[in-house]
Formats: C-alpha cells, sequence, structure tokens
C-alpha cells in the first residue's frame, strides 16, 4: 500500500521513518539489480565452458547490445517518477495511463533495435571484429533480441509497485529467473536429456525464455494481487494515448542519454587504458566489473529516492521530499564508505578470484586491478552520490538539465581528465582512472547543487515541473 507521509503540505517525516523507508525500498531494488548481474554472470560462465573463442563472441556481440538495453532502461526510468507522481496525488487513472503507454514505448523501442540486431553479425563486421568471432556472435544476437520487450515490461511492471513500496514480488521472481537462465543455459548449450546441442544460439533462447517467464509472473502477480488487479492495467491497453506517450520519452530520453554519457566514459577509460598499456587492461576490466556490482548497491537508492521524491512530490507535500532526497544521499555516504573500505582492505583478495595469482601475468594483473580498485574506492562515493542525486531530481520529473551536467562532467571533464593524467602524468592507468573519478565528482557536486536549490523552492515554483524546470 502506498505509504502516505504528511497530512499538509507543510508536514514532513521524522528523518529516521524516512530514512528507513528509503533504505528499505532501495535494499530490495539494489536485490534485484545484484540478481540481474548474477543472471549475466552466469551467461559469460556457460559461454567461457564452451572455450575462450565462444565466450570472446558472446563478451562482443553482448557489448553490442549493452547500450540498446542501457538507453531503454533510461527511457523507461521516467516511468517511476510519473507513476510516484500520481500515487502521491491519488490518480489512479493516471497510474493506469502510464503503465499502458510504457508497454507502448517498450514495442517502440524494441522493434528498431530488434529489427537492427537480427543483422548481428554484419554489425559486428562493420565494428571491425574478427570474422570467425562475428559469425558465431551474429546467431547469438538473433537469438537473444526476443528478450528485449519482455526485459523492458518487467522493468515497466517493477516500478509500478516499486512506486506502491511493495518491490519484493519484483525480487522472488528476478531471483526465479536467474535459476530458469542457468537451467535453460545447462539444457540448450550443451544438450541435455536429448535436447539439441545449440551452444550460444542456446545461450541466447535461455535468455530470452528467462525475461519472457520474469515479465509473465510479475504481469500475473499485478493481474491478480488484490491491491493491484484494481488498476486493470491491460483494458484497452491497445488505445493510444498520444500525450502521455510523448510525456514518456520527453522525461525519459535525455535519463538514456545521461546512462549513454556514463557508459562512454567508462568505455573510453578502456580503450586509452589499452593505448598506453595493454598488458593493464585484464586489470582494468577486473577492477571495473568489481566496481560495476558495488555500483548495484547506490543505483537501487537512485531508484528508492525517484519514488519518495516523487510520491512526495505529487502530494504536494514539498518539504518532505527535501527529507527524502537528502535521506537517500546520507545512506548512500554510509554505504559507499563501507564498500570503499572493502577495496582498500581487500582490493587484492578480491581481484584473485578473477585471476590466476599461480602465473606471471596472473601475478601482476591481480597487482594492477588492486591499484585500480584503491581509486575505485575513492569513486564509489561521488559515483553513489551523482546517481542518487539523479535519481532524486528525476522524482521532480527534472531530467533535462541533469543531462546536460552529466555529458559536461563525463566528457568534458572526465574523459579530458582522463587522457591528461593517463598520457601526460607517470601515473599512466592509475590517472585514467583518477580522471574517471574526477568526472563523477564533478557530477555529483553539480547534481547535489541542482537538487539543493530545486528542493528550496517555493510550492508554487512547482507548478510547471515536468515541462520546464
Amino acid at each position: 500500500m502506498v505509504q502516505r507521509i504528511g497530512a499538509t503540505p507543510g508536514d514532513v517525516r521524522p528523518w529516521a521513518s524516512e530514512t528507513k523507508a528509503v533504505f528499505k525500498l532501495g535494499g530490495m531494488l539494489a536485490l534485484t539489480q545484484l540478481t540481474a548481474v548474477a543472471l549475466t554472470t552466469t551467461d559469460i560462465a556457460f559461454a567461457g565452458r564452451l572455450g575462450p573463442t565462444y565466450l570472446a563472441a558472446e563478451v562482443i556481440a553482448s557489448s553490442a547490445i549493452f547500450p540498446i538495453f542501457l538507453f531503454a532502461q533510461g527511457v523507461l526510468a521516467a516511468l517511476t517518477a510519473m507513476i510516484a507522481q500520481d500515487l502521491g496525488a491519488h490518480r489512479k487513472r493516471g497510474v493506469r495511463r502510464s503503465l499502458r503507454q510504457g508497454f507502448w514505448v517498450a514495442m517502440t523501442v524494441s522493434v528498431p533495435f530488434m529489427a537492427a540486431m537480427w543483422h548481428g553479425e554484419t554489425l559486428l563486421l562493420w565494428l571491425g571484429q574478427d570474422a570467425a568471432l562475428a559469425a558465431l556472435g551474429g546467431p547469438y544476437m538473433q537469438a537473444v533480441i526476443w528478450s528485449f520487450f519482455p526485459h523492458f515490461g518487467y522493468i515497466i511492471l517493477r516500478s509500478f509497485i516499486a512506486g506502491h513500496s511493495r518491490p519484493r514480488a519484483a525480487v522472488v521472481i528476478m531471483i526465479a529467473g536467474f535459476f530458469v537462465n542457468a537451467a535453460g543455459n545447462y539444457l540448450l548449450m550443451f544438450g541435455a536429456f536429448g535436447l539439441p546441442r545449440l551452444e550460444l544460439v542456446g545461450l541466447g533462447l535461455s535468455t530470452s525464455f528467462a525475461h519472457w517467464f520474469m515479465f509473465a509472473a510479475l504481469l500475473g502477480f499485478c493481474l491478480v494481487d488484490r491491491q493491484f488487479r484494481r488498476y486493470g492495467i491491460l483494458v484497452r491497453w491497445w488505445r493510444a494515448d498520444w500525450p502521455r506517450f510523448r510525456e514518456i520519452f520527453r522525461i525519459g530520453l535525455p535519463v538514456g542519454f545521461g546512462y549513454l554519457a556514463e557508459s562512454g566514459m567508462f568505455a573510453v577509460a578502456g580503450f586509452l587504458i589499452g593505448i598506453i598499456d595493454a598488458g593493464a587492461l585484464s586489470g582494468h576490466a577486473v577492477a571495473l566489473q568489481v566496481s560495476a556490482i558495488l555500483f548495484m548497491i547506490p543505483f537501487g537508492m537512485a531508484q528508492a529516492s525517484t519514488v519518495r521524491v516523487g510520491l512526495a512530490v505529487g502530494g504536494g507535500h514539498f518539504p518532505r521530499a527535501r527529507v527524502s532526497g537528502w535521506c537517500g544521499l546520507a545512506l548512500t555516504v554510509g554505504t559507499a564508505l563501507a564498500s570503499a573500505a572493502v577495496l582498500l582492505f581487500f582490493g587484492g583478495e578480491i581481484s584473485a578470484l578473477f585471476l590466476d595469482a599461480a602465473t606471471s601475468d596472473g601475478a601482476a594483473a591481480i597487482a594492477t586491478a588492486a591499484s585500480f580498485l584503491a581509486v575505485a574506492a575513492a569513486f564509489q562515493l561521488v559515483d553513489g552520490l551523482q546517481a542518487v542525486a539523479a535519481g532524486a531530481l528525476r522524482g521532480y520529473k527534472d531530467t533535462a538539465i541533469p543531462m546536460v551536467i552529466q555529458v559536461i562532467g563525463y566528457w568534458g571533464i572526465g574523459a579530458g581528465a582522463m587522457a591528461a593524467l593517463g598520457f601526460f602524468t607517470p601515473l599512466a592507468g592509475i590517472g585514467v582512472w583518477t580522471g574517471m573519478a574526477l568526472g563523477l565528482a564533478a557530477v555529483a557536486v553539480a547534481l547535489i547543487w541542482r537538487f539543493d536549490r530545486l528542493s528550496r523552492r517555493p510550492p508554487g515554483a512547482f507548478a510547471a515541473l515536468g515541462e520546464a524546470v
């Protein structure tokens, strides 16, 4: 049930209560993100069982698909804020409109990307990949594209139930989907129990089946649950609602481009390290993967901040919206410091989980990864803060200015600092990672300043939020 906090616009819940609410919701959402990471990691492990060539083909194919998933998730992030604001204002019809048009947007995004990825082998060759790897990766991409729509549909429904502060079903279903995917990999990749051996195609089909399972399960839950079935989310779903359709894109497109800007900065970091010291690339890859796993915690807090701020803004409780955002930021400081301590004190041990210390190359890569993780410990804080600040701003439907801040911070400051410190100082790879940290820090400071200014505005100033902030 949606929590109503405060009876009047000036009524602010105690900080402790709101911190508890953000932490509880954010923790559950972070768990879904960590499970999603586990699912993709399982795919990598299964591909590795086929051999290094198959693993390389899976990695390059997934690298081509990942930006699509990231961009679409950013667009659909608009729904979290829209649903939360409608719930806060008790606009049941508005929630239903957002859900239905969310499915329209998911289909609009899925179809052209599926058409492009159907020609995956040609795309990989155009990107300069080895012909043998492209020949393996292309059929895998043709199998995995059928996961696009159900994956996006699951995200839409997760936003819906998270807005009601009831994300548990999404977590349980995601965990079940992890096991469905692992079982499907075993059955279809290796031809167990008399099934055909499909190798990477089987991996892609298993991924698609797992996502359809998760979408169908969460949709079924929403259709039978006493609280959610009253929305009638599939009633006349085919009817267009162009104003709401356009609003999703207007709010979500800047988020999608912001996601791409950040991931692009990390991609450039790998490119620069490859130029400076190709031998450090394996250590860089390990450090980046560990950082990405830990980032799922503040990412969950960011989603929770969007929900809590959106509920407050929708209900006209603007002082509470400010409290919600600051609680999310405070929690991020605590979790980031804990993550930083782990990386600082156990960086070598963590790196050894990914690399073989018995070889000279492996030992060198572990040392490199540990040194990168020491820098990553510092940017755990700023990366988490920028994510949560952006999430809190999304609760106000404020996404255009944050996107500009992200593009300037990641590409103007971050990429520039990476190149300068990597090429023109003795820091080399460490300099590249320091440059990333500087870019993230600049974005974090600017977004927090933006949230502080926005949340101080008088109630009357929020009338046009979502149109021009």
